[in-house]
Formats: C-alpha cells, sequence, structure tokens
C-alpha cells in the first residue's frame, strides 16, 4: 500500500504508485459524503472499482460520459446525482468524464475529485466545454476546478500506446499555445517549456515500454503543467480548429489535436518563430512545425483527418465556421490560410507553411 510519505503533492494534485487506493481519503479531505463515481462505458470496470474502494462514501456509480460533454448528458448525471443525494462526484477517466464532473460541478456545487487516465490535462483548468445543438462552446470558471487530482501512473500503464500519444499530444499542444498567448509572463512560458520537455523526452519512453512507471510518472506530471498553462492564459487557433471539429463534425478529441498541433504551429510560426524556437530544439529540429509532425509521426500518431473521420467536402465549411469570430492569435487568421492548412492535415502531408 502507498505511504504517505511517498505521495507527491503540487497543490491540488498528488501524485504516486497506488495513489487510487486513497480516494476515500480526498473525499473525506473535502468533505463530502456520498461521492458519485463518473466514467464513460468502457472505463465502467474501473468506476466500480473506484466505488468499491470508496465504500460507504460511494452513492452510485454514472458510466455515460462521452466525448465533448453534451449538455443532455450532464443533465442525465445531474437528475441521477440528485436521485442518490449525492454532494460529491469522482470523475475516473480521460477528458470527457472529468468535463462531466466539472460540468456538475458547474451547475450543481459538487465537490469533485479527478483520477485521470489519460493525459488531457482537463482536471487542471478552470476551463469547461460543452456541446449543445452541434456546436460547441468553452466558459473559465473557477467553481470546475476539482479539490483534488489523484495521479497514479498504475492506472495508465494499461492505456494503449496509441491513446498515450494522442492524449499527449492533446497535451502538447496546451503548452505550445501558451508560449504566444497574448497574456502569457515569464512563470508560464517556463512551466510550458517544462512541460512539453516532458512529454517530448517522456513519449518515447512510453512507446518503446508502457509499463514504465517513471516515464508514465513524468508524463502525468507534464499533463498537470500543460493544464495549469491552459488555465492561466488564452489558447488561440490550434485550440479554435479542434473545438471546430469536435462540436461541429463529431471528430474525437484528442487524435484531432494530434492531427491538427503540427500545422497550427507551423501556421502561426510565421508570426512568432522566436516564441516557438524552444520547442523546435527540444525535438531536435529547426521548424516548430515540421519538427512536430517529425515527432508525431515516429511515435506512429494519426497525421490525417481523413483518417480520424471528416470528409474533403467538409473543409470549407470548416474554414469558415473557425473563422467566423475573432479572436487573438499571434498571425493573422483568414479562411483562406486555413482552408490550406486544413488540406494539408486532412491528407495527412506536412504543415503546408
Amino acid at each position: 500500500m502507498l505511504q504517505r510519505h511517498d505521495i507527491a503533492r503540487d497543490g491540488a494534485a498528488r501524485f504516486g504508485a497506488g495513489l487510487r487506493h486513497h480516494v476515500a481519503e480526498a473525499v473525506a479531505e473535502l468533505g463530502a459524503r456520498r461521492a458519485l463515481v463518473l466514467s464513460t462505458p468502457r472505463q465502467s470496470d474501473l468506476a466500480l472499482d473506484v466505488a468499491t474502494v470508496l465504500g460507504p462514501l460511494a452513492a452510485g456509480v454514472f458510466s455515460r460520459a462521452v466525448m465533448h460533454t453534451p449538455v443532455e448528458v450532464t443533465q442525465d448525471a445531474l437528475d441521477h446525482a440528485r436521485e442518490l443525494r449525492a454532494d460529491c462526484v469522482v470523475a475516473i477517466g480521460g477528458g470527457s468524464t472529468i468535463g462531466l464532473g466539472k460540468a456538475l460541478a458547474y451547475h450543481a456545487g459538487f465537490a469533485q475529485v479527478a483520477i485521470p487516465t489519460t493525459y488531457a490535462g482537463s482536471e487542471a483548468t478552470p476551463i469547461l466545454g460543452q456541446t449543445e445543438s452541434g456546436e460547441k462552446t468553452t466558459l473559465s470558471d473557477p467553481r470546475v476546478l476539482p479539490g483534488r487530482v489523484l495521479y497514479d501512473p498504475e492506472l495508465i500503464v494499461a492505456l494503449p500506446v496509441e491513446i498515450s500519444v494522442t492524449s499527449g499530444l492533446n497535451a502538447m499542444a496546451h503548452a505550445a499555445e501558451a508560449l504566444y498567448a497574448p497574456d502569457r509572463t515569464a512563470a508560464t512560458d517556463a512551466a510550458a517549456l517544462a512541460a512539453f520537455q516532458a512529454f517530448a523526452q517522456g513519449l518515447p519512453q512510453v512507446v518503446q515500454d508502457p509499463a514504465d512507471l517513471h516515464a508514465r510518472g513524468a508524463t502525468q506530471r507534464g499533463a498537470w503543467g500543460a493544464g495549469r498553462v491552459l488555465g492561466q492564459v488564452g489558447m488561440a487557433l490550434h485550440h479554435k480548429l479542434c473545438h471546430v471539429l469536435g462540436g461541429s463534425f463529431g471528430l474525437p478529441h484528442a487524435q484531432t489535436h494530434a492531427v491538427i498541433l503540427p500545422h497550427a504551429i507551423a501556421y502561426n510560426a510565421q508570426s512568432a518563430a522566436v516564441a516557438l524556437r524552444p520547442l523546435a530544439h527540444a525535438l531536435g529540429g529547426d521548424a516548430p512545425g515540421a519538427a512536430l509532425y517529425d515527432f508525431a509521426r515516429s511515435l506512429g500518431a494519426p497525421t490525417a483527418l481523413r483518417d480520424v473521420g471528416l470528409r474533403e467536402a467538409d473543409l470549407p465549411r470548416a474554414a469558415a465556421l473557425a473563422t467566423a469570430r475573432p479572436y487573438p492569435n499571434p498571425h493573422p487568421i483568414t479562411e483562406a490560410g486555413l482552408l490550406t492548412l486544413l488540406r494539408a492535415a486532412w491528407a495527412g502531408e506536412a504543415p503546408a507553411f
């Protein structure tokens, strides 16, 4: 059993192998008495295991979390939580499940414990993305931050390599866009680069040996760091494009981030080359977009939008949607420029810029 001195702490986050067995302690620290355990259908066994560990603190299980946090699923979970008189949610899983926990906290004030099983980093941010009528919108509110986050590397050694890679690239995107955010600081730059480097070094080790607890732990710390930076500075083109592709076209979240990242960074490097230079150096390259593309390919990540469900006929609409509302970005955004970007990403080609 994990000993207290084996647990590393960073704010709300706890790090340590076997830490999932301390979930009841985390719930009690938040002053809660009836915890509803959340998961996706695929991870329902994990949710049941957590409920067993919680013992009398478990109010029940809701295993219907899905991607992009649709408001109708949130309402179903909220109804279930109220029927069970829950006062806390324990979300075990990736961004889909943790997003649902954050939505319940936002709408009903539940205390939260997050047990991440991917590198998405949602658990570290005050950001909640929700989908309604085919459109994904985001909000930022400190109420959605989990009170405790338990990072247990033993939980992710079984995470398939492909998902580990795409989830890791998703987290790297948070760090990459933080480096050219208009509200960045020297502190966020340092944190973003440290998180990016953790993945640049750790992900190849995870691919080589998925059971390497040291590599898994290092990348979990990278996920926490990248997520915290995401909550402190504004994101730009990469995240806007991914929200459009996910919310309006139903593309899978992490895979879409993995495909778009090199292209969005190459596009913005036209105006933010100095800010992005450390990323290229961390990957042993010169141009950040090209270095990310080569890195993703070396890990076996998806590189083509056509392979994750986007039709070529949808590219003009995606470009139009991504330019419909202005947002800060280091390089001027044009519909023609985004269409060029998306065509290369759709075909799986190297970045066009």
